[in-house]
């Protein structure tokens, strides 16, 4: 693809990612509205609604809220997966220098909050809920962030990278600790389903749709396993190819007039030839997920009772991990990377800029919602549930208030 081309997808990709933002917040402002409202216990009922598969002696029943969790997230996951494998790749985290500082900051955004956390809550149950305050929610992240005028691309691009790579920790914590005992059979089959999928890449296989009916059964395996079935969908982005299929070649002669539609329709289909497997579902995929699927999650997982709450200890851990946690980690592990010489800061860029950008990284929700999930249930959910949803309110308006001082500062 042609770099002059790059600046323009980027444009599109960050004005998604903050109208998705707003759609993610209206929807789980409705959800907590429905939670506090008269028809609070129709919402909650929906929450637990039996949805089965049967397929003669195969089976398979779930509360309408785990089949939300557990498979339409999975496509979240893909995503994420996709995106850390382009970045990796050949995007802003594949030179390790460039990518320095988003490094760094993004190990202090996920330390410093999870020792925060636990210095609060160093007993169980409560400490298992240490990941929570280490997520980062890049479409209400980067939603703030385009509302700051003349924000500096550069500034963008280090809070991209740092919430991606904030994706990958989270990631590795929910496979590391928020995993039941394995089974070996089931481990094993998905273990054989994604090799297949890697073979199919290693053949040149470039229809998407064999990766995609190889994933329905590696949700499957992975779910019987033991892991959590989302993984699934990181899992099979390892598999999807990033190189082109053929290059782009571009038009080869002038046209008459009356050819110049027939050109460009050929030339169309060429572009979209020439794009990587992983480019063109990463395309199909953005807006499903950040208009569908995460406004779904946040929906069904954001609404809280408050009638009987207490903000306990873990709410104070989450909500201290975020609000404290992420913009001190971020700061001091960029100011070290800096000192060091692993990076340089963004063009129009300075330390009070990344503190503000550290606190944006403090909106947690939809990954953090997610692990809390995972680590609680019952009471100590909620506390987290408002424990996260408090600070990414805080976090925000600091984060957008602190960026914007620092650039009109630097304009004056």
């Amino acid at each position: 693809m042609p770099k002059r081309r790059y600046p323009r997808l980027l444009e599109q990709f960050l004005e998604s990612e903050a109208k998705g933002g707003l759609v993610l917040f209206l929807a789980a402002l409705l959800a907590f509205m429905l939670a506090n409202s008269p028809g609070a216990s129709g919402y909650f009922g929906l929450r637990e609604v039996p949805v089965g598969l049967r397929f003669g002696g195969f089976s398979l029943e779930k509360p309408l809220l785990l089949w939300i969790n557990d498979l339409l997230m999975a496509l979240f996951f893909l995503l994420v997966g996709l995106e850390l494998k382009r970045e990796l790749v050949s995007g802003e985290l594949k030179d390790p220098r460039r990518a320095g500082l988003a490094l760094a900051g993004a190990l202090g955004g996920m330390a410093v909050p999870a020792l925060l956390y636990l210095m609060l809550n160093p007993g169980m149950p409560e400490a298992r809920g240490f990941g929570v305050p280490m997520a980062t929610d890049i479409a209400f992240a980067l939603g703030v962030l385009a509302l700051v005028p003349r924000a500096p691309l550069g500034l963008k691009l280090f809070l991209t990278a740092l919430a991606i790579v904030d994706d990958l920790g989270a990631v590795l914590v929910i496979a590391l600790f928020y995993t039941g005992g394995l089974e070996p059979f089931p481990l094993g089959l998905a273990a054989l389903t994604l090799v297949f999928a890697l073979f199919l890449n290693r053949l040149g296989v470039w229809y998407l749709w064999p990766y995609m009916l190889l994933g329905l059964p590696l949700w499957y395996f992975v779910l019987q396993s033991g892991l959590h079935a989302t993984l699934a969908g990181v899992l099979l982005a390892l598999a999807i190819p990033l190189r082109r299929a053929r290059p782009f070649q571009g038009a080869t002669s002038a046209q008459d007039p009356e050819d110049l539609e027939g050109e460009l329709e050929g030339l169309e289909e060429e572009v979209e030839e020439a794009q990587s497997p992983l480019h063109r579902l990463e395309h199909t995929l953005h807006p499903w997920v950040v208009y569908g699927v995460l406004p779904i999650f946040a929906f069904f997982n954001a609404g809280v009772a408050l009638v009987g709450l207490e903000f306990g200890v873990v709410a104070l851990g989450v909500a201290l991990g975020l609000l404290l946690g992420k913009p001190l980690g971020i700061l001091l592990m960029v100011w070290l990377a800096l000192r060091l010489g692993l990076g340089t800061l963004p063009q129009g860029v300075d330390l009070k800029a990344i503190l503000g950008v550290g606190f944006l990284a403090g909106i947690g929700f939809t990954m953090a919602l997610f692990i809390a999930g995972l680590a609680f249930e019952g009471d100590l959910l909620d506390q987290a549930k408002v424990g996260v949803m408090a600070a990414s309110l805080l976090a925000g308006i600091l984060g957008f208030a602190l960026v914007r001082a620092s650039l009109d500062r630097g304009r004056v």
